[in-house]
């Protein structure tokens, strides 16, 4: 069986842990790493063709604007096509109650029917929000499996709930 995880994530100045840090990884990163080393599978990370602002909360605000026009914002690359896989796992940020805009742009693009798809997301506190049926209506004709759920200050130590989810 094969797998993905396309997944995206913010390094630089974020919410963590209660107040404003630069990282050097995003923590979606950090769990997608994970999920490719316990179960071999391959990465795509969906990057903004323009840049997020630096300043996090600029950053919240161009993402704010963003969903309010339900914007499907230029991407660096696009992946299209990804039959050769069986599980898709997708993992982002909880932005403003769901899935960064740039990940609706990638999603749109695929074709879901037959595959297995977990979702993975990083917050801090506000877990999947309505990202979950967002999902469902973009990963149409898939397997939409239990989600795991983590708070972004927590990511450096939840290896063993990453691999036990992976095995559910």
């Amino acid at each position: 069986m094969s797998s993905l995880v396309i997944y995206f994530s913010r390094s630089g100045e974020n919410y963590f842990g209660g107040e404003l840090k630069n990282i050097e990884k995003g923590n979606t990163e950090v769990v997608a790493e994970y999920i490719k080393e316990l179960d071999g599978a391959d990465l795509f990370k969906v990057e903004p063709a323009n840049e997020y602002p630096a300043d996090y909360m600029k950053c919240i605000d161009v993402a704010k604007k963003e969903q309010q026009a339900d914007a499907r914002p230029e991407i660096k690359e696009t992946l299209t096509d990804i039959s050769g896989y069986d599980t898709i796992y997708i993992g982002f940020p909880n932005w403003w109650g769901t899935l960064p805009m740039p990940m609706f742009t990638q999603l749109e693009e695929l074709d879901f029917a037959g595959k297995i798809v977990k979702p993975f997301v990083t917050h801090e506190g506000s877990g999947f929000g309505s990202s979950l049926k967002d999902i469902a209506k973009l990963c149409g004709g898939a397997e939409i499996k239990n989600g795991l759920s983590i708070p972004g200050a927590n990511v450096y130590d939840v290896k063993d709930t990453v691999a036990s989810w992976i095995e559910e």
